[in-house]
């Protein structure tokens, strides 16, 4: 897998003229060297084609539900909290005061506020493949990503279907955006990311000396991947690759990919409009790269199906409010200005979005002025992909303990996904490495009717 580290401190399209998209690629892939990504995107702009594709942030850690989307105004105030609900774009839907962007665009958006199911375990399991880490099937669940790569395959043969900007995280399972599962090692993501005081042996396809803050120095990030090039021929790398190797090998140094992740080809203005963010991990999480957001728009662009990125660290057992005050901003301008970035663009009904974490919080503040884990009810945000937006799903109880309308288990969120992006999660199938048959989505789980 390629690894750009963070600091340390499927159906064939056809185009107009009867070419096969794949064709229409490897046309234009003998003068890619020559255009922009731009340039690429307008002449497949041109040749009619397009694609879906989903966008996971996953916010490590456990959100505290009742300070983001689920304000209890009414509760008492150990369980009320510091913050204050403020009205939205949508009348009588109403979300915290940390959150005015969001709030302005919210009937482009679908708070969730009664997800339940989860395991109470610090992992991203749930949020990447729809079930609990135990007792998964021979070869270990695929991740969304993964089922999506092997149904659809790639968009463009330079952009793999499934990329990461999960920073490998302190704790594991943090940065964990999911692999190929029993579906292969094909199929698990392409990671784009490194981690703090990278280790991992896994990781042996590194662009050397290539920090993410470096990526808008152009001439730094294409003589990174020429150098990996040479180096890799140098070792006999290449001669000893199977086919699929020498393609994805192809893909780590592939123009398209560099141009894609260049934000200096952005406006100035637009980067802006996402935030500055701070490439310092958070203890054992994740950094707050509001970046991020943007490359991952930029992928999707560029043909990626399925970018998953983790957002700095939401387990606040202590300083609960002084942490909102510093994070929750931030996440609100990266998120706001995604949505609107798609919707501008003409992209936000074929792109899925998608926040979340692992659980929620306890309602009851603790003595350090943290909320503790509550896997009992936690809450999610979903925008784009032809949802029916502007609308709450779920209500809790008046002190945010448990769902008392509209439970959402993980798996109807993934599901929602698949039928977005034009996969049947009820009757597609793969065998596992026992030859079991195995779903999208466990039996019965179905897309939430409120939205498709």
């Amino acid at each position: 897998m390629l690894t750009i580290y963070g600091r340390r401190d499927g159906k064939r399209e056809r185009c107009c003229d009867g070419q096969s998209r794949r064709n229409f690629l490897k046309i234009g892939g003998m003068v890619m060297g020559s255009l922009s990504l731009p340039d690429v995107l307008r002449a497949e702009q041109q040749s009619g084609s397009s694609h879906k594709a989903i966008i996971n942030v996953f916010l490590p850690g456990g959100p505290p539900h009742q300070d983001m989307w689920d304000v209890k105004v009414d509760a008492p105030a150990e369980i009320r909290g510091e913050f204050q609900p403020i009205k939205t774009a949508v009348p009588g839907i109403e979300i915290c005061e940390l959150f005015p962007r969001l709030a302005n665009i919210m009937d482009r958006l679908v708070p969730i506020r009664t997800m339940v199911g989860a395991s109470g375990a610090h992992y991203s399991t749930e949020c990447m493949t729809g079930r609990r880490e135990n007792n998964p099937p021979a070869g270990g669940w695929p991740s969304m990503g993964a089922w999506v790569s092997k149904m659809q395959g790639p968009v463009n043969q330079t952009i793999p279907p499934h990329l990461s900007l999960f920073y490998k995280t302190g704790h594991g399972p943090w940065g964990e955006p999911g692999g190929g599962g029993f579906l292969g090692i094909k199929h698990a993501p392409f990671r784009l990311v490194g981690g703090k005081g990278e280790t991992s042996k896994v990781d042996n396809m590194v662009l050397k000396n290539m920090t993410l803050e470096r990526l808008s120095d152009r001439s730094s990030l294409l003589h990174a991947m020429d150098q990996f090039r040479r180096d890799s021929d140098k070792s006999g790398a290449m001669d000893g690759m199977d086919a699929f190797a020498q393609q994805a090998m192809g893909i780590l140094t592939s123009s398209a990919l560099a141009e894609a992740l260049d934000l200096s080809k952005e406006d100035p203005r637009l980067v802006e409009r996402y935030g500055k963010g701070d490439p310092e991990f958070r203890a054992d999480g994740a950094p707050k790269m509001t970046e991020n957001f943007l490359i991952a728009r930029r992928l999707v662009e560029a043909g990626a199906r399925v970018v998953s990125l983790n957002f700095s660290r939401w387990d606040w057992h202590g300083g609960n409010f002084s942490r909102a005050k510093q994070d929750m901003p931030m996440l609100d301008q990266a998120l706001s200005a995604l949505i609107e970035d798609l919707e501008q663009r003409g992209m936000l009904d074929d792109v899925s979005v998608v926040c979340w974490g692992e659980f929620g919080r306890t309602p009851k503040i603790n003595n350090n002025a943290g909320r503790d884990h509550w896997p009992q009810v936690s809450c999610a945000l979903m925008a784009g992909g032809g949802i029916r937006a502007g609308q709450v799903i779920g209500e809790t109880n008046r002190l945010g303990e448990h769902a008392i309308d509209r439970p959402v288990q993980f798996g109807e969120v993934l599901a929602t996904l698949y039928h977005n992006i034009g996969l049947d999660s009820k009757n597609l199938r793969e065998f596992d490495l026992r030859g079991r048959p195995q779903y999208l989505v466990d039996e019965g789980v179905t897309p939430l009717k409120e939205l498709v």
